[in-house]
């Protein structure tokens, strides 16, 4: 090759965009929305309405995936009634590496029947839960024919024990207040080996937690939080107290100045601030 060409091809090679891989793990929300999505059954408001009759994007029930661009490997945050999307968005349809549940309400692990045999027909799903929800799970049906067909392979987590999940990986439950009619409520600190976050989709009120949800969140990099109402007259016929969650002023007045990014999940179809800045959005990804 000449000293010309040679040349060209430099020029061409140094104006060439360099694309930086990063690599390592990455989260992204797979739903926003409460247990029942929007638009929901039997709703007649705007939010619904809109939905349903295709003028907005419908929402998917409140998930996070955490998955490595090198190794494809991935980990889900709930198992909600719309898991085949959310699997598909996270992995293309492959079983996750590991299931992480925070309780039992309908949007949080009715997902699972999906990797059953009238579905997936899964082979060993490893499924992480409290010592409740894994009872919970073994003892009901139907979802004792996961465990006994061994679609899924319950493990048990500990309290404020941080698991090991590889590539630096880390996730640790801690128990938070919550109607606990069947199994116990946590949330997750997900630690990737550049950010933290937090996700804590459902609490009564942060004032009945032993914690302080504020000096949690300067521990973090991103905070995915029970966003369910912004009032509490958003449901009329229905006492707050009989469905109790933090309303999102309250949370952002803790959380000022805070060092985490604060992002609202888990969001009712009742509540007006879908689309605020601070709302996440479905699709987004963060590095970890």
């Amino acid at each position: 090759m000449s000293r010309l060409s040679l040349l060209l091809s430099f020029c061409v090679l140094a104006a060439w965009p360099q694309v930086q891989e990063t690599g390592g793990w990455e989260l992204v929300v797979l739903g926003r929305a409460q247990d029942a999505g929007i638009p929901q059954l039997g709703c007649t408001q705007a939010a619904c309405v809109d939905r349903r009759e295709g003028r907005r994007p419908v929402e998917r029930v409140a998930s996070l995936g955490v998955r490595h661009s090198g190794t494809g490997r991935a980990f889900l945050f709930d198992a909600t009634p719309d898991l085949p999307s959310q699997v598909h968005t996270l992995t293309g349809g492959r079983a996750p590496d590991g299931i992480f549940l925070t309780h039992g309400h309908i949007g949080h692990y009715t997902g699972l029947m999906y990797l059953g045999r009238e579905s997936t027909n899964a082979a060993k799903v490893p499924v992480y839960g409290t010592a409740r929800m894994a009872a919970f799970l073994t003892a009901s049906g139907p979802w004792s024919q996961l465990v006994s067909r061994e679609n899924i392979a319950l493990n048990v987590i500990e309290d404020d024990t941080p698991l090991a999940l590889g590539d630096g990986l880390r996730v640790t439950a801690f128990q938070v207040p919550h109607r606990d009619e069947f199994t116990d409520t946590v949330g997750f600190l997900i630690e990737g080996p550049r950010k933290k976050a937090l996700f804590i989709p459902d609490i009564d009120q942060w004032a009945k937690w032993d914690r302080d949800i504020r000096a949690l969140a300067d521990t973090v990099d991103y905070a995915f939080l029970d966003g369910s109402f912004a009032s509490a007259g958003e449901i009329p016929g229905r006492s707050i107290a009989d469905i109790p969650h933090p309303m999102t002023g309250d949370t952002r007045a803790r959380l000022r100045g805070t060092r985490a990014q604060l992002w609202f999940i888990h969001l009712n179809h009742t509540n007006p601030e879908l689309d605020a800045a601070d709302v996440v959005k479905d699709g987004a990804r963060f590095v970890m």
